[in-house]
């Protein structure tokens, strides 16, 4: 399945326990509570370009399946790690967080959990 297209965030679950957990401030949680993110992807085969906008931030991620790569962290650290993709769904874990990321038609679903805390978000493909 292909994941390029571009998302935007329609709910998400369990925002602030989350976010509280990773050791983001308070300040960052109470910006981030509402905002509608819009992740941009391409995808040519096993190479990825994410673009993540929420609000005035945007986080770019560069990546191929199954090569060591440099991702940011929700907390803005940069971390080594590999991603992994099984059919339509991708899995990376980055300093202590699982997050898989799987595609079901025109929606896609992450899950981030840390330290038995789970985050959902749920997006939809908007072009």
């Amino acid at each position: 399945m292909a994941f390029s297209g571009k998302y935007q965030l329609e709910s998400h679950e369990n925002f602030e326990a989350f976010m509280k957990a990773i050791g983001l401030p308070e300040e960052e949680i109470r910006k981030g509570r509402d905002v509608k993110s819009i992740s941009e992807i391409h995808q040519d085969g096993k190479d990825f370009r994410v673009t993540v906008t929420a609000g005035t931030k945007v986080i770019l991620y560069s990546f191929t399946v199954g090569e060591e790569c440099e991702l940011e962290t929700l907390t803005g650290d940069k971390e080594k790690t590999v991603v992994h993709m099984d059919g339509n769904k991708l899995t990376v874990f980055v300093k202590g967080i699982e997050s898989v990321t799987e595609l079901d038609g025109d929606t896609i679903s992450n899950t981030l959990s840390f330290d038995g805390i789970v985050y959902k978000r749920i997006s939809k493909r908007i072009s």
